[in-house]
Order: C-alpha cells, then sequence, then structure tokens
C-alpha cells in the first residue's frame, strides 16, 4: 500500500507527474485549442464520454495540474481553478442554486462577498439569508426554507478574523439536507482542512497565501465528494435529472463522486469562461511550493504582533486567536491548533482620523488593497475594501469603523515592530 504523502510533500510534488523526458518543472500551456486526428475523437470529448482538452475555455493542463495539488492539499476528489476568488464563491453556489432558490450565510465574510450574495445574486433570483455565526443551532435553523440549497461560511472571517464553528455549521447544513461551503483562504489547507470537519465544498482565493507573493489575481472551488446529491435528488436537479445540452446525461448517475465537479466544468465554465489564464496558474504553482514554509512564519510573526498591540496603551482592542484571551482562542485551539493565519485586526484609541493617521505614517508596511501575501501590508476596510457597507452592514459583518487590518507578512519580526512603534509614536 502507497504511504499517503504528508502535505510538505503535495506542496511541492502533486499535481505535475512528469514522464521520462518530459519537464521536470509544470510547463507552461499556453494554447487556446488542442489538435486531433479526426471528428469522433473530438466529437467524443464534446460528449464527456472521454476525458481530454480541446479548448483550454473548458480545461488546460497546466491549469489542471495546479487544480489537483490543490484538490490533494484539501483532500478533496477534484478542483477547478477560476479566474479570481470572487469567481470561486459564485462558481460554488451558481452551480446548485438558480432562479427561486435560497442559501444561508454567516455575515461574518468578506465585503465583496457580501455584496456578491446579498446584490448581485438578489438580481439573478437567488435570495441569500444572512446569519449571525454565534447564533444558537436553533435560531440557524429558522433562516432555512424549503427552497435553500446550501450553507456558506467563512473558516476565518475577513476582515474580522473570527473563527467559523465548522462542525456546528456542518450539523445545521446536513440536517437540512443541503453542502456546507467554506472560503478557506486565510488558513490554507496547511493550517485547517475542513473537510475533515464536515464541510463539503471549499472555496480559495488562491490570490492570497496560495500564490502568496501577489503576482496573480484567481480562485478555486474543491468539492470532498461526500455529500450525497441523490438522497436530496428533489433539491438539486441541476446534478440528478438530465442535462438536455449533453443530450440528456445526468451527472451524478455518469460520474457519481465527480458530478458537482464534473457540471462545474463542463456546463458552468463551458457558459461563463471565468478561466484562469495558464501563465497565472505557473505563477500560482510557484507560490504553492513554498506554502508550508510561509505559513508558520506568517502565523509565527503575527503571534509577536498581536502580542505587542495587546500590550500597548494606545491599542483600544485586538481580535487575533492566537491570544489566549482572544473569544475564539477555544476555537482556534480545536480547528487551528498550528496557528490561524498572518492576519490581525485591531483598533486604536481615537476615531477614524486616528486609524488613517498611523497609517499614513508607516514606512515599510504598505497600504494596498490586499491581504496575506509575503509583505507586510495594512488597510482599513470602513474606508476601503468595505466602503460600499452602511454602518449597520458593516457592524453586522463584524467590521467596526475603527477596525484596522493587519496582514502580518514573512520579513524580519523585529522590522515589522519597529514600523509599528514609531507610527503609533506619531499619532
Amino acid at each position: 500500500m502507497t504511504q499517503k504523502k504528508k502535505l510538505a510533500t503535495l506542496c511541492v510534488q502533486a499535481g505535475w507527474q512528469p514522464k521520462n523526458g518530459e519537464s521536470r518543472v509544470l510547463p507552461i500551456i499556453q494554447s487556446t485549442t488542442f489538435k486531433y486526428d479526426n471528428t469522433e475523437e473530438m466529437a467524443d470529448l464534446f460528449d464527456l464520454k472521454k476525458e481530454g482538452y480541446f479548448y483550454t475555455r473548458l480545461q488546460n493542463p497546466t491549469n489542471d495540474a495546479v487544480a489537483s495539488k490543490i484538490a490533494a492539499l484539501e483532500g478533496g476528489v477534484g478542483a477547478m481553478l477560476t479566474s479570481s476568488g470572487q469567481a470561486a464563491n459564485f462558481y460554488a453556489l451558481f452551480n446548485i442554486c438558480q432562479a427561486g432558490d435560497h442559501f444561508v450565510t454567516s455575515n461574518e465574510i468578506y465585503g465583496g462577498t457580501y455584496n456578491l450574495f446579498g446584490v448581485t445574486l438578489k438580481k439573478l433570483g437567488i435570495e441569500c439569508t444572512f446569519v449571525s455565526q454565534e447564533a444558537s443551532e436553533e435560531e440557524i435553523d429558522k433562516a432555512f426554507r424549503p427552497n435553500t440549497k446550501a450553507l456558506f461560511g467563512e473558516t476565518i472571517s475577513n476582515p474580522g478574523c473570527q473563527i467559523l464553528d465548522i462542525e456546528k455549521f456542518a450539523r445545521i447544513a446536513h440536517k437540512h439536507g443541503v453542502p456546507l461551503i467554506i472560503d478557506n483562504t486565510f488558513p490554507t489547507p496547511i493550517n485547517c482542512r475542513p473537510f475533515e470537519w464536515g464541510a463539503d465544498i471549499v472555496t480559495h482565493s488562491t490570490t492570497k497565501y496560495m500564490d502568496g507573493h501577489a503576482t496573480q489575481v484567481g480562485g478555486v472551488v474543491v468539492d470532498s465528494g461526500n455529500f450525497d446529491w441523490d438522497a436530496h435528488a428533489d433539491k438539486f436537479p441541476g446534478l440528478t435529472t438530465p442535462d438536455e445540452s449533453y443530450h440528456g446525461l445526468t451527472y451524478t448517475k455518469a460520474f457519481g463522486k465527480m458530478a458537482y465537479m464534473t457540471k462545474l466544468v463542463a456546463q458552468l465554465m463551458r457558459d461563463l469562461g471565468s478561466i484562469p489564464a495558464p501563465q497565472n496558474s505557473f505563477l500560482l504553482n510557484l507560490g504553492l511550493e513554498t506554502l508550508h514554509l510561509r505559513v508558520p512564519r506568517h502565523c509565527e510573526n503575527a503571534q509577536r504582533v498581536a502580542e505587542f498591540l495587546a500590550q500597548d496603551e494606545r491599542v483600544a482592542w485586538v481580535h487575533y486567536s492566537g491570544l489566549p484571551g482572544d473569544k475564539n482562542h477555544a476555537l482556534a485551539q480545536k480547528y487551528l491548533p498550528n496557528g490561524s493565519c498572518g492576519v490581525i485586526a485591531f483598533g486604536l484609541k481615537g476615531d477614524r482620523q486616528t486609524a488613517i493617521q498611523f497609517m499614513d505614517s508607516l514606512k515599510m508596511i504598505a497600504i494596498v488593497t490586499h491581504v496575506a501575501d509575503a509583505r507586510t501590508c495594512v488597510l482599513h476596510p470602513a474606508s476601503h475594501t468595505h466602503r460600499q457597507l452602511s454602518d449597520e452592514q458593516l457592524r453586522e459583518a463584524g467590521v467596526a469603523p475603527d477596525l484596522i487590518r493587519l496582514s502580518v507578512g514573512i520579513e524580519d519580526v523585529d522590522d515589522i515592530l519597529a514600523d509599528i512603534r514609531q507610527a503609533l509614536d506619531k499619532i
């Protein structure tokens, strides 16, 4: 029996297995199309009777190798790369929702996702109900309707840094016969594998830690293969009834545990086309090769910074689950025993202008609309990423007006602390 590879080995080796004489490094197949010798071979590909490549909008060897690596890291049966994390969340839900459907989501989610769910999907006839992830199971149960198709949450919320009780959410979802979809961007599979706690589908913005160097925008959807779509066939007709665009093929009958992923690629990506360029996937793969080395350093540095902030009299509050006094510390010990991520949420004593003055005084740490890469960076969500939300919506999403999101990088922590200290001295 072959020994199961550890995460560090999968980061480096999974996805691309070159044959004799082939490129040792994953090649960039920068081609839109692929040649075949006869019509029948290509016809079989279009009818999903055979696997292969014919057009990069559906599948590409470079993209597929990287998707396979991420599936291995998460412990899933398959994965599909998308052109952004936002696209990944859209595809994950739209694959099982249509006009007239409904889903439930934690309100502790990224501002862009909040808007996607609450505004844009509503225009497509898909409604969602936002719930507090800290509410009781009984309270969250009340949000479900007969037409509810999924439950959604973030392992670690962006930017509030709240930890999701994955097992609780999985129990609720499965009680109602729907899958639990988890955005696992911040901890990455190095620090948390949601499938092991009952989640069914995982998404990532690969733009963040997976890439780690801010060189490409991307996303991924990973399926555990564990959700029994046929057991709830009436809820998921797109998977359990014939697809006329493929001559009446039924995904669950034809593809078993790969039903969800096959529909995702063959139907949604075919029609909507939010693919990453092979060049971007190549860059993402370079980041994945060091993910297991970078994530522990991010956590180590962030722990030091969080402890410093918590002890500074000019700081009003700090949210970082690695701090023993943090309200999420117990959940973090359960789900994230090796560390959470490098992102810290904190507020300064004063007003909004105090936060702005602090950030404008930083020298090495940059103000950027990004998070979770090798360089330490900072953002004021109420002024930037979440500025489309009202004050009430901000509070519901766990974003205080004074919240500063600090993404601690992998530089020397003493240099990071020195820059924070000198900026604090200027407020």
